[in-house]
Parts: C-alpha cells; sequence; structure tokens
C-alpha cells in the first residue's frame, strides 16, 4: 500500500494563535498594520505576508490581508474592489508557483465559524508544500457537473461529484485575460451563498483555487457542520436533481442580472 500524504500539524503553535471569529472581542493583528513584519508586497490597502504563526511542517505559509477594513468580505465590497483583491492574490499566487521551489502551491480563504478559519478580518492563505502533491487526491470529476451558466469567459457548474459533499460551485476561468468577469461571477455566488442558498441560513464558506487543465478553477464550498458519512467513511453526499435544479436556476437569474452590465 503506498504512503498516505499527511500534513504535521502544531497544535502548541496554533494554541497561540490569536483568534476572533468565536470570541469577536478579541484583539486582530490584521488591523494593527504598523506591527506587521515579513511582509511580500502591498498594494493600496491590501498585504501578502508572510504567516506569523507556521503550524505545518514542510511548507511556507503566506497570507493576503484582502482590506483594511476588518469586517469586510467578497460578499460587501464594491466591484471595483473585489477585482482589485482578486488581481492581487492571483499574482501573489503565480509569483509562488512560478517560484518552482515547491511541490504544490494552494491559495484559498476560509469565512464564517464553519470554515476553520480563526481570524474574522477578510484574508486569503497561499501556501507552499516543499514535498506534497495537493492534488494527488482530487480528480478532474470534482470539477465537472451541468454548466448552468456560460459568459464572459467564465462557466459554471455544481459538482457532480464533489470533495466533501453536497453544494460545490467550480467556477472556471476560461480566458486567462478575464479576471475582472471571474472575480465579480465569484463574488455573485458568494453573495447567494450568505443570503440566499439554504434559505439565508449559511453563514460560513471556503473558495478554493486550483488549475484545471491549465485553466484556473474557483470552487466555493457553503460550509455547515461537516458530515459524518464523510468524517467517517469518506463518502460526498449530493443534492437530488431537484434541488440542484432550483440552485441552478436561481443562481442563473442573479448572476444574469448582476453581470448583464460587464
Amino acid at each position: 500500500m503506498s504512503e498516505i500524504a499527511q500534513l504535521v500539524f502544531h497544535p502548541q503553535v496554533a494554541s497561540n494563535k490569536p483568534e476572533n471569529v468565536v470570541n469577536t472581542n478579541n484583539a486582530c493583528p490584521f488591523c494593527q498594520r504598523e506591527t506587521l513584519a515579513g511582509i511580500l508586497a502591498e498594494e493600496e490597502d491590501r498585504i501578502w505576508l508572510e504567516n506569523k504563526y507556521r503550524t505545518l511542517d514542510e511548507t511556507y505559509q503566506t497570507v493576503i490581508i484582502e482590506a483594511a477594513e476588518h469586517d469586510g468580505d467578497i460578499s460587501t465590497y464594491p466591484r471595483s474592489k473585489n477585482r482589485a483583491i482578486f488581481n492581487f492574490a492571483l499574482k501573489a499566487w503565480k509569483t509562488i508557483i512560478d517560484s518552482g521551489k515547491y511541490k504544490s502551491v494552494l491559495m484559498y480563504k476560509n469565512f464564517g465559524p464553519y470554515s476553520g478559519g480563526s481570524l474574522r478580518h477578510p484574508h486569503m492563505q497561499i501556501v507552499g508544500l516543499n514535498k506534497i502533491d495537493a492534488y494527488a487526491n482530487i480528480r478532474k470529476q470534482n470539477f465537472t457537473g451541468h454548466m448552468f451558466y456560460k459568459d464572459h469567459g467564465v462557466k459554471i457548474n455544481i459538482s457532480a461529484y464533489p470533495i466533501a459533499g453536497f453544494t460545490e460551485f467550480n467556477i472556471i476561468l476560461l480566458d486567462a485575460e478575464k479576471i475582472e468577469p471571474f472575480a465579480d461571477i465569484v463574488q455573485t455566488v458568494v453573495n447567494y451563498i450568505l443570503n440566499d442558498y439554504f434559505k439565508g441560513r449559511c453563514t460560513s464558506y471556503n473558495l478554493f483555487f486550483y488549475y484545471i487543465n491549465s485553466q484556473i478553477v474557483a470552487k466555493i464550498v457553503p460550509r455547515f457542520v461537516v458530515s459524518p458519512y464523510f468524517m467517517g467513511y469518506k463518502i460526498p453526499q449530493v443534492n437530488d436533481s431537484k434541488r440542484n435544479t432550483e440552485i441552478e436556476k436561481e443562481l442563473a437569474t442573479k448572476l444574469a442580472h448582476e453581470n448583464s452590465a460587464q
């Protein structure tokens, strides 16, 4: 049997990390911008820096602070600001990939109490893995499904073979020059997840970025308590076809309305 790749986690480091997702009155290090160190790049109020709390062995952990405002999010930024954040983050991600130092490079975002994040201040993470291929346990099928929207060099499907389960939105950038509409469409989907999906009772999501078939893919996963079927048996669940059709119609209408003026 081949060895299963695992990341070695340091709980003693994690226990000292600041936290204000649950304890909202705790101080926020990202708001204290004058104290930040290890800065790699800055652009207006966007900062890319090395992660002070390196909880994982054999990795290079960095953070993108998206904005100065503590309570910001993709779902609430003005469109122009969200576009600038995407351009900044994707450029930083590509910089680490192009360095050639790492087996694979991850970029992702946690938002909300069920997302696995510890700080409310809006940020993404870029992590270089020294020895692990992050794509080894995922398949091309995880990014396939019924395409219900295609416009501005971007298409969307709901994964027919999700990684973890239920509704995983795959947003595929077909044209590398179309980053701005890509950012707009991700913003619309995030808004839908937080305000319309599951009758507005979803408070958390993860946003993951991949290179698949030389294309950038954003996978947005609404987050709830993790299914015991997945935790215990690695069996993902999917919605019935009726619910998926409802979601596709609702979101396609929202996308057509909000992105018609691009």
